[in-house]
């Protein structure tokens, strides 16, 4: 038997190459956008897995944010309203003069060969007599003003302008809203204390900012190897011009008040002294009695080392006496003196020169002249008792050599 030939049809085998390219082209166009769809999704959910996002809604703002961007927007529309009419003005001088010019035949073709937009020529020509009517205008005014004798007019407007911008920019409290500063004081400190009473406009405390510098926060409140004492006085007699004993304060060597007393007179009082010692007859009239208070300072200074300014006085008033050795008089000591420039220095004066702080500016505290004493002390307290020594160990030293040499 013969062979069948089939013969292929070259047109037919060529329609299915065709057929199969177009197929795979499609397979391969489903395949990238499937590819670009699950990228997308990939996207999206990282999208939606991202942690915290920035606030977009009014009420998800915290009130510091809030004043702080109103500050900000404030200032921006102030730089914005001040740089705008001088740029006008500037382009407006920069901009030639036009005069009326002859249209020529050409442009006028030209023109109506190419499409234009007209209304924008038009809405440019009228800004731009607009701003040289407002320029006009102002000029105008200027000069109305300096014939009518403008100057004081042009004052009051800048006076008028600056009490609108004061007006415009509040205060605001962005970091201590509605918190009282002595708690954040309690809290934090004195410093944090001061800044809170900066940014709410309140005055600061006086006797706190002297207290910060003459008393340690936070320190042991009984008794210690050092004492400083300080009297107010009270005037006695015709003239008043002798003195009896009307407060003793005595200070621990951190500067806490140990013993604050008043003490009943003994004499008809005839001058309070009240601008200088701060005493009224309200405090002496149940005051305690003087024996008991000399009793009680006495057991107090014993064995310890009394510091003050001019204590002889106070000693002398409570009629006291204390080993010269366990005295410390801030009046008497040398380097101060030097420093100051004055043989006998007041207490005002060494607390404004070394301490920078302002004490007895008006009506005398004796518990404050006592911690402005104690503080003059424990920073010169090295030097102090070394010159002390110093002292008394050449006092023994030279009865010594005496013996020696007669010897």
């Amino acid at each position: 038997m013969g062979k069948i030939v089939v013969k292929k049809n070259k047109q037919f085998s060529g329609v299915q190459e065709k057929k199969k390219l177009q197929h795979t082209k499609k397979q391969k166009k489903k395949k990238i956008w499937i590819k670009h769809l699950k990228n997308a999704t990939k996207q999206a959910e990282i999208k939606t897995i991202s942690p915290l996002l920035p606030p977009k809604k009014p009420d998800e703002f915290s009130s510091n944010w809030k004043a702080l961007q109103a500050l900000l927007m404030s200032k921006k529309d102030s730089s914005v309203t001040e740089s705008i009419p001088i740029k006008h003005l500037k382009a407006e001088k920069q901009l030639p003069k036009l005069g009326k010019q002859k249209a020529d035949p050409l442009s006028k073709q030209t023109a109506s060969s190419i499409p234009t937009n007209r209304v924008s020529t038009t809405t440019a020509k009228k800004t731009k007599r607009a701003t040289e009517d407002e320029v006009t205008t102002n000029k105008g005014k200027q000069k109305m003003l300096q014939a009518e004798g403008g100057e004081k007019t042009s004052k009051h407007y800048k006076r008028k302008l600056t009490e609108t911008k004061l007006s415009e920019t509040p205060k605001l409290d962005l970091w201590f809203d509605d918190v009282d500063p002595d708690d954040i004081e309690a809290a934090l400190g004195p410093e944090a204390g001061q800044i809170a009473r900066k940014m709410q406009g309140l005055p600061e405390k006086k006797s706190d900012a002297v207290d910060t510098v003459l008393v340690k926060d936070r320190a042991f409140e009984g008794l210690t190897k050092t004492v400083a004492m300080d009297c107010e006085m009270v005037g006695v007699g015709t003239d008043g011009e002798e003195s009896i004993v009307a407060r003793v304060s005595i200070v621990n060597q951190f500067g806490k008040c140990i013993y604050d007393k008043y003490i009943k007179p003994t004499e008809r009082v005839t001058d309070y002294r009240t601008e200088v010692s701060g005493i009224r007859p309200g405090d002496i009239r149940n005051g305690e009695d003087f024996k008991v208070v000399q009793k009680e300072v006495a057991e107090i200074l014993k064995g310890r080392i009394l510091v003050g300014h001019a204590v002889h006085n106070d000693l002398k008033i409570l009629f006291l006496d204390h080993p010269k050795k366990a005295i410390r008089d801030t009046q008497k000591y040398k380097p101060f003196r030097r420093e100051v420039k004055s043989g006998r220095p007041s207490l005002k004066l060494l607390c404004d020169k070394i301490l920078n702080v302002k004490v007895q500016t008006g009506e005398h505290s004796s518990v404050q002249d006592a911690q402005a004493a104690m503080r003059l002390y424990t920073m010169e307290k090295k030097n102090w008792e070394v010159s002390i020594k110093e002292k008394y160990n050449k006092a023994k030293a030279e009865p010594q050599k005496k013996e020696s040499f007669l010897k």
